[in-house]
């Protein structure tokens, strides 16, 4: 049974959640150095700005800084038809042999995905080939759609050699798989910095943005001031630029995104104690918040199952919200260890906006957020209304926006 605060939610307007953001304040290129962008510092008695290479400044020392290590997968791969035509194959997520997104880059031909595919009405029909350098030697790589929905494609892939792996291909035929609203051509050097520094697991089609910013030097100086780092993974989808079309939010359907999480990290998160745990990026947060709801429903007996699945609307279930963070990780923890489970893997949908009850965050590091989207929703469910004046002071000082843009540091409310 939902309570007052879903039914308050579903009605939310989101054009409630929409500001003024002119085309030439969307960075669409990164700053010349990482750690050089802007960073605002807002909390409940003001704003201010300094750059993300003195956010030591701002953390208290007994941090607990929580990273998305993901990694972005060279995603949009262009084929050229034997007429010349152009046809891009922008993979979504694996169909066949498997469905995991890491254990699908390790697979050997052929693959099946799901990918959005532009200039399509040029393919009717036919086989796409292309040939590529791969471990240094040539192999030949065919895409063929096999079934065509509404909005997506499915498109077989094989190559002629058995000893590559789908990482391999996509890396060498693909190119960085920029936002739609960084209308520019992906270029060489979008591979390092559409990149987190600490990134490690395939699988995004989208960079955590919040982390381009972070650098090897400003990691370890954090160490050096005893600030605490812990890894999650969620695969950021294409769904993350989903635009809210509906009127209210009640009636938008959220993307599933996959996530993973170590059992050493659910400890370390657990064991905090007096620790301000602060995600890097909405996805972070997602995935901590999601890990709750999974805990909760575990602790309940709602659920017995080894895979973390959380939807759209379980934060707002009454019998849910009566389970303790305590409780909850400790239900997971218990199934961890009683199925020999280092790392807990599965998915969610969920949505936070404002009335949410946060449980993993005292404090929030993120980029700015397009208007009427999810993850401004998130924002103001953390820092209220006083997103609005953060927003302002941002278009009113130079800041840059949105994926390539610069960084705020968010106290709650």
């Amino acid at each position: 049974m939902e309570d007052n605060i879903a039914q308050s939610i579903r009605g939310i307007n989101i054009a409630e959640y929409n500001y003024p953001l002119p085309s030439e304040r969307i960075a669409w290129y990164p700053a010349d150095k990482r750690d050089g962008s802007k960073l605002l510092i807002s909390t409940p008695d003001a704003i201010s700005q300094s750059r993300f290479s003195n956010i030591d400044n701002f953390l208290p020392d007994n941090t607990l800084l929580v990273f998305n290590e993901t990694r972005v997968v060279q995603a949009r791969m262009v084929f050229h038809k034997s007429s010349g035509a152009r046809i891009e194959i922008f993979c979504l997520e694996p169909l066949h042999p498997v469905t995991e997104v890491q254990t699908a880059f390790a697979q050997h031909s052929p693959v099946i995905w799901k990918c959005l595919v532009g200039n399509s009405r040029r393919w009717k029909s036919g086989p796409l080939e292309t040939t590529i350098p791969v471990n240094g030697k040539e192999i030949t790589v065919t895409a063929i759609r096999t079934a065509q929905h509404d909005g997506h494609s499915e498109v077989e892939f094989h190559w002629d050699d058995e000893q590559i792996i789908f990482a391999n291909v996509m890396e060498q035929i693909g190119a960085t798989p920029l936002p739609p609203y960084i209308q520019r051509e992906a270029e060489e050097n979008d591979k390092d910095r559409y990149q987190t520094v600490y990134a490690r697991n395939n699988g995004s089609v989208a960079a955590p943005t919040a982390g381009l910013h972070f650098t090897d030097e400003i990691l370890e100086q954090l160490k050096k001031k005893g600030v605490r780092q812990e890894k999650v993974t969620l695969h950021v989808g294409a769904g993350t630029f989903k635009p809210v079309s509906s009127e209210t939010i009640g009636s938008h359907e959220m993307h599933t995104e996959q996530v993973m999480i170590s059992r050493t990290t659910i400890e370390a998160i657990k064991n905090a104690n007096n620790r301000t745990i602060i995600p890097v990026g909405t996805t972070t947060a997602r995935t901590l918040e999601s890990l709750f709801w999974y805990g909760a429903k575990l602790h309940l007996g709602v659920t017995d199952s080894q895979y973390l699945q959380v939807e759209q609307w379980d934060p707002y279930n009454k019998a849910f919200n009566k389970v303790s963070t305590e409780e909850s990780l400790h239900a997971v923890l218990k199934m961890m260890k009683a199925h020999k489970m280092d790392y807990l893997k599965g998915e969610t949908s969920l949505l936070i906006a404002p009335g949410y009850k946060w449980h993993f965050a005292d404090a929030l590091i993120t980029n700015f957020h397009q208007p009427k989207s999810t993850l401004l929703l998130l924002v103001s469910s953390f820092i209220g209304e006083r997103w609005k004046s953060a927003y302002d002071y941002a278009l009113k000082n130079d800041f840059r926006f949105l994926s390539f843009g610069d960084s705020c540091l968010f106290f709650p409310k």
